[in-house]
């Protein structure tokens, strides 16, 4: 497991045991929220595979909690189910009351863990709606966006934090250091990794279509 302390990605003190109860509990919740959101939307798990491109064994198994998406099939899901990918995030303690309503105080971001993908990320946005998604995305050595291209209407920017990100845009990488930018069409086949052997911070902005 891993936690985030200042800017700085530390290992936790607790043991591989702990971090894989964690990482289940975290499983768990993110399946519940799947399966309440599709009953919800009233589908079938066959619906849903058929809206998302996933298959029903996927989709049964991340309702069961017995596997973790990768930010691909999240995507999928937020576009099938209509919420932003933030409505997965755990939720954070109020360390200093409620914020002001336009406001995300630092100790107060909403996390999602991708263990398996190597991917901490932290929504930057209120909870207040709005089109427009912002998060603060770590990589850890080797994580990625998942082993496929993805593509929906809208738009996506980000900024460079720290380490390096391998993005690929229609099938061509583009490596980017600290205080590199990008911003594309949605629309394009997009994918992104870090192929290096340090963390890598971005502030990653998504601007969906309105429907």
């Amino acid at each position: 497991m891993k936690a985030r302390a200042g800017s700085t990605i530390l290992a936790t003190p607790t043991t591989p045991g702990a971090a894989r109860a964690d990482d289940s509990a975290s499983d768990q919740r993110l399946g519940e929220c799947v399966r309440l959101l599709r009953q919800r939307m009233e589908f079938s798990i066959q619906e849903l595979g058929r809206r998302t491109g996933l298959s029903t064994g996927m989709i049964s198994q991340l309702e069961r909690g017995l596997a973790t998406p990768s930010i691909r099939t999240l995507r999928l899901l937020s576009l099938a189910l209509q919420v932003p990918i933030s409505f997965f995030f755990e939720e954070r303690p109020a360390e200093r009351g409620p914020a002001p309503h336009y406001v995300v105080r630092r100790a107060q971001r909403r996390l999602l863990r991708l263990t398996p993908s190597g991917v901490l990320k932290e929504s930057l946005a209120p909870d207040a709606p709005g089109r427009m998604e912002m998060y603060e995305l770590t990589l850890s050595p080797g994580g990625s966006s998942g082993a496929d291209f993805v593509k929906h209407q809208g738009e996506k920017a980000g900024y460079v934090l720290a380490g390096t990100l391998r993005l690929w845009l229609d099938h061509e990488a583009h490596l980017l250091e600290e205080g590199d930018t990008f911003r594309f069409p949605s629309t394009v086949p997009h994918m992104f990794d870090n192929p290096t052997a340090s963390p890598t911070r971005i502030v990653w902005i998504t601007v969906p279509t309105a429907p």
